[in-house]
């Protein structure tokens, strides 16, 4: 997004936060119904397009919304999504791609409100390595000629008592309806989200060997002060990796044993 779609994110993101700061919101029925919403506006461009349309007053939006879909969302939904016809967007798109971020930033809420949003990127970081090392498995999540309630089956199986409530509901969202991205981008997208309620990076760290708790500590704490932010790390283990060590930082990636064969030989050259 660029410009005023970007504006308007930011404006709605910081009233869904609002929203579930309050008690009696429910995050989770709030992504449902931000997900039904995203689910109708994909299919209706005529009305996609009338809701993006900036000759058409912000007011007469808004009553729209409210008559299309009031009755059969909470209030809360039906504010937000009407707050989001009054903001201006680069383009029609935009506003479903928004509708549909804020689903998913409200089901991540609900985690963090249970405490479960540590396990719940744990999770989809370990089902996107699931995915990618099956074949089969990921040909049946992305096949175009599958049903999404079999799809929905299929993750429920895999799934069901493997890994939260939410993390399902995410997941299942995503291969039902990917919406034109592929599933490795949607899931990077879902963990990128997951890692900014805590206002952290991911890391994705690939080692030769499995690494202790101490060593997990020092990781973390180094790139913590060398990126100024909080780290998540999304662990693997790969015995091929060159240098025993692969850090990954958004496009970014730090090789460890080079980086320590540097600064050990950059001390030698300076003694």
């Amino acid at each position: 997004m660029n410009g005023a779609s970007r504006e308007a994110l930011a404006a709605a993101r910081e009233r869904l936060d609002a929203l579930t700061d309050s008690t009696s919101v429910d995050a989770a029925q709030l992504a449902d119904e931000l997900a039904a919403v995203t689910a109708l506006l994909d299919r209706e461009a005529g009305l996609r397009r009338v809701l993006t349309d900036p000759a058409q007053p912000a007011e007469a939006k808004a009553e729209l919304v409210q008559r299309l879909i009031g009755g059969q969302v909470s209030g809360a939904t039906a504010d937000l999504v009407a707050g989001l016809a009054r903001s201006r967007w680069s383009q029609p798109r935009d506003l479903v791609d928004a509708i549909e971020e804020l689903a998913n930033i409200a089901d991540l809420t609900a985690a963090e409100k249970n405490g479960t949003l540590d396990e719940v990127e744990d999770e989809l970081f370990r089902f996107g390595r699931i995915v990618a090392s099956d074949t089969a498995l990921r040909a049946a999540l992305t096949d175009r000629a599958a049903s999404p309630s079999a799809k929905t089956e299929l993750l429920h199986r895999l799934l069901d008592g493997r890994a939260k409530p939410v993390t399902e509901r995410l997941v299942t969202r995503l291969v039902t309806a990917p919406r034109g991205r592929s599933l490795e981008a949607g899931l990077e997208s879902l963990s990128k989200l997951a890692a900014e309620r805590r206002d952290r990076l991911v890391a994705t760290v690939t080692s030769a060997v499995p690494l202790s708790d101490a060593q997990k500590r020092r990781l973390g704490d180094a790139l913590a002060k060398l990126y100024g932010r909080r780290m998540h790390l999304n662990l693997d283990v790969d015995p091929d990796v060159v240098g025993g060590l692969r850090v990954q930082v958004g496009d970014e990636v730090i090789n460890g044993a080079i980086a320590d064969r540097l600064e050990d030989a950059g001390r030698r050259m300076a003694s």
